[in-house]
């Protein structure tokens, strides 16, 4: 598998007064009939049940949130070969791919998280809305599959709806294709030896339905050092009554790829597909340390409903087992373990009120050990061998109080006993921490029109280290100890559509502050590999824009221009101690992305934009010369619609061959000549076909 060789507060002010009046000044087109478009075939939109979704049921769940979410119709997507795939054009959402292929990329939203290495928190995965992260906080994102979900729903920050979710980061859930949406085969291949393959068959009866997928994808990668693979197997059955419904879920993933490792800029300008290993004098060699991960994960899960909309339950239970070795240049996390966990709700309506109450469990058994890596390849000493125990309990009370048919309150509020015991067992030493919490949201929605949703809100956030930050290689024979990451977040936003018919534009704005205590700060050592995780001792404050517009325009012909834009602001400090007014390192301070493809007949075509517009911090000492520089990607694609059967689609990414940093380590201090970066992919092509039974 391997290859071996070779701002101030004034500034954020006169940004969110610009998006807003971008958003308004958008000339609005009159609606007219386009008798020619192409064939759309819309997956999963009929025969919504509680269990299973369609867009538009999720879409009216989300309207009831005051704050900001993401509704993503993964299928809608030619291509689907990474979760950027998915992602992409969605604001509030930051995705920073490490090495472009079947790997670990970075998963930001509202800074939650961005400091932990590997990327493992901040944000509460779900699938069908029982969670995928271990009890301690920590996933392996790798695992998801987006070319198996027919929804993948995004509550960020506070407006996060599920009991154990209380980061900064909010929760997000994939949403599985049941019965016989989506039957069929696909296959796609590109640059670096990409080859993805997928199939899957369903079946569906009045109260019967079941399906199964498997799929298998692999990279040769970009870079030296920095293949990757991926095998999986997913299903689900379901078993539906007047007032029931059942479904039992079960996935099998195996994942495993290279890690180049990061590179100095001088090196990355002048060589950027190289390794630390592929010059004589370099200091570490990848190829010897062989820095990797290899993953494999069970799962099964069962959850019911029951009863009508004024009044219902649902029940869920989980089990998964983790077999996860993620290998630095210089130490390895061998991970063996079971999770599993219960949720249960009761959900009704009482006059104007709508309430809600649920409850939350989950427990993980691990055991992880710490070896050093020889500079000549394999493992020496055992470093530690730990005992790790983590366990939630968590219950929310929700509360929507409809004032009028227009204008309604809404309040939760949150208790979670979090549990983080760690013992290891070659001395004795174990730290036992638990910590007591509760997360309040307070809100108000109010529609002026059918056209038009403007929210507010008000919360509190709480996340726990993961044993990922408690087990450090700095110090591997004591746990360390850490206190809670706790924010206060003032969010203020809306969304609607500007004109009706055809044209008519869809848009959304968010505007959040987010004063956080106590931030957890995961930093990297002068080699690029982890030097443990700190509470930062000092204020820090999170701020920024959520937009997003898309929508369609008349174009020549008898075809019409599809498009869409998100822009993510990021503005995130120091408020004292260390590195007071410092910009935090690893969040792209402006990050927007956008497509337009004409639209005629069965094809459609055209341009899209990635645009880093400033420079990034690469260290919080802020360090001049060490920042990621700005970069814009530049991407074409074609797709076909030959009929409800056939599809395919062409895509050529960064044609510039732009050379620029993916994404990068973070330390407290840092300079030029150190190895920082990891390199993007070059110019790459890409192309798929799919048939629909």
């Amino acid at each position: 598998m391997r290859n071996r060789k070779m701002p101030t507060k004034p500034a954020f002010q006169r940004i969110a007064l610009a998006v807003a009046l971008g958003a308004v000044w958008l000339p609005l087109a009159q609606a007219q009939e386009v008798s020619t478009l192409a064939p759309v075939r819309v997956i999963g939109e009929g025969g919504a049940t509680p269990l299973q979704p369609n867009a538009r049921t999720e879409a009216a769940k989300l309207q009831r949130v005051p704050g900001g979410t993401n509704l993503v119709e993964p299928q809608k997507e030619p291509r689907l070969a990474t979760l950027r795939d998915a992602l992409d054009y969605q604001p509030g959402i930051v995705v920073q791919e490490f090495f472009g292929g079947i790997d670990q990329p970075r998963l930001n939203i509202r800074g939650s998280g961005i400091q932990s290495n590997p990327v493992n928190r901040g944000v509460l995965l779900m699938q069908d809305g029982l969670p995928l992260n271990e009890a301690d906080g920590s996933f392996v994102i790798g695992f998801l599959e987006p070319r198996n979900s027919r929804l993948i729903s995004i509550r960020r920050g506070a407006n996060a709806l599920s009991p154990g979710a209380t980061t900064l980061g909010g929760e997000m859930d994939l949403q599985s294709l049941t019965g016989t949406q989506g039957d069929g085969i696909s296959v796609d291949g590109g640059s670096f030896g990409r080859l993805g393959l997928y199939a899957a068959k369903g079946f569906e009866s009045d109260r019967l339905d079941g399906r199964l997928s498997v799929s298998h994808d692999k990279s040769d990668g970009y870079r030296h050092h920095s293949s990757s693979e991926r095998s999986s197997v997913q299903g689900n059955f379901g078993v539906r009554g007047e007032r029931f419904e059942n479904r039992t879920y079960f996935s099998y993933t195996d994942l495993e790829f290279d890690i180049p490792n990061v590179i100095p800029r001088s090196r990355m300008e002048s060589d950027p597909r190289s390794v630390m290993g592929d010059y004589p004098n370099d200091p570490v060699n990848v190829y010897k340390r062989d820095p990797n991960r290899k993953s494999r994960q069970v799962r099964l899960a069962n959850r019911s409903y029951w009863g009508g909309e004024d009044l219902n339950q649902t029940f869920g239970v989980y089990w998964q087992n983790i077999d996860d070795t993620f290998t630095s240049p210089e130490v390895s996390y061998p991970t063996t373990g079971h999770t599993y966990g219960a949720q249960w709700q009761l959900a009704g309506k009482l006059s104007s009120l709508d309430y809600r109450v649920a409850l939350d469990w989950a427990r993980s058994n691990m055991d992880r050990e710490l070896h050093a890596v020889s500079p000549e390849g394999g493992r020496l000493r055992e470093l530690a061998d730990y005992d790790l125990q983590a366990e939630n309990r968590s219950a929310v009370l929700g509360l929507q109080w409809h004032l009028t048919d227009r204008l309604s309150l809404v309040g939760d509020l949150k208790y979670t006993q979090a549990i983080r015991d760690a013992r290891n067992r070659n001395n004795g030493i174990s730290l036992n921490q638990d910590w007591s919490y509760t997360s309040p949201k307070v809100g108000v929605l109010w529609k002026p029109s059918d056209a038009l949703r403007l929210f507010a809100n008000v919360s509190r956030s709480n996340e726990a280290p993961t044993y990922w930050e408690i087990i450090s290689a700095s110090t591997p024979a004591a746990p360390q100890r850490l206190d809670l990451q706790r924010a206060t977040t003032f969010e203020i936003g809306g969304d609607g559509a500007l004109g009706s018919g055809e044209y008519a534009a869809n848009w959304s704005l968010t505007l959040y502050r987010s004063n956080v205590r106590d931030e957890l700060m995961h930093v990297s050592n002068a080699n690029g590999t982890s030097a443990g995780t700190y509470n930062y001792r000092g204020r820090t404050r999170h701020q920024g824009i959520e937009a997003g517009l898309r929508g369609t325009l008349p174009g020549f012909g008898a075809g019409a221009f599809d498009y869409r834009v998100a822009y993510t602001y990021s503005d995130f400090r120091f408020r004292g101690g260390e590195f007071d007014g410092n910009h935090i390192a690893g969040v792209p301070k402006h990050l927007i992305s956008a497509e337009v493809l004409y639209r005629v007949g069965g094809w459609r075509a055209g341009p899209n934009l990635r645009w880093i517009p400033s420079s990034t911090p690469t260290n919080h000492a802020n360090v001049s010369g060490t920042d990621q520089d700005s970069y814009a990607l530049l991407g074409f694609r074609v797709v076909y619609q030959h009929d409800k059967h056939w599809s395919a689609y062409l895509a050529a990414d960064n044609i510039t061959d732009k050379t620029y940093a993916s994404s990068y380590v973070i330390r407290d201090r840092a300079t030029d000549a150190m190895p920082t970066y990891l390199t993007g992919n070059g110019r790459s092509f890409s192309a798929g076909l799919s048939y629909k039974f």
